[in-house]
Order: structure tokens, then sequence, then C-alpha cells
């Protein structure tokens, strides 16, 4: 079992910038075979991939939504994963659930490939 503990969120003004944490532990939070990410959900919607990374090589990927203003990186000593977000807007306002998977990172975006949730922590950005 992996445990994912989320920090960072809170309450910003548009054009801000926020960094989210994920911090895994468990057993199998040793698995250097998972990857590790974050999804969205957002008022009223479905919730929606926004970045991965995989442990060993550290590629990332993520959503057209969010590219060139997100980035994803780990720190595999520590099991952590950071989401960085800068230019922050309104739409951005949702809850953020950091996610790990044994399947790889590419195909992290399939909601279906999630084996672990956090407990999600709310981003809110006003205009």
């Amino acid at each position: 079992q992996v445990q994912l503990v989320e920090s960072g969120g809170g309450l910003v003004q548009a054009g801000d910038s926020l960094r989210l944490s994920c911090a895994a532990s468990g057993r199998t939070a040793n698995n250097y075979n998972m990857a590790m990410g974050w999804f969205r959900q957002a008022p009223g919607k479905e919730r929606e991939f926004v970045a991965a990374t995989s442990w060993i090589l550290g590629a990332t990927y993520i959503a057209e939504s969010v590219k060139g203003r997100f980035t994803i990186s780990r720190d595999t000593a520590k099991r952590t994963v950071w989401l960085q977000m800068n230019s922050l807007k309104p739409e951005d306002t949702a809850v953020y659930y950091c996610v790990a998977s044994t399947a790889p990172a590419s195909l992290m975006s399939r909601i279906d490939r999630i084996d672990y949730w956090g407990q999600g922590t709310q981003v809110t950005v006003s205009s």
C-alpha cells in the first residue's frame, strides 16, 4: 500500500505562482517502477490529468491545458514530487490530487491506470 500526502495548496491571485508537494510512503513506495503525478477536479467537472513523471528516468508529461505554465519534478531519495504552477488563472481553481501508478508515466493521463490517490489539496485562484 502507498500513502500520498499533499501540501502547498491555498488562495492566490491570478498571475501568482504556487508549488504543491506530495510525499509518498508505505511499503510499495519503494517500488521504483511506480510513476507519480497530479490530477485535478474543478467544481462540477470531472477529474482531469495535469502532469506525471517517471521515477527512474524523470521523463515528464504535462497536459496541454497547463503546458508552459506548470512543471513537475521529483526527488527519488525523498520520495517526493512537486508541481510548480506559474501564471495561475482562475480556471486553474480545483482540488489537486497526487497520484501514483504502477503503469508507465506515459499512461497516467488515463484515470483508470491510477492505483493510488492522495486526499487532495485545494487551490483557489482569484481574478
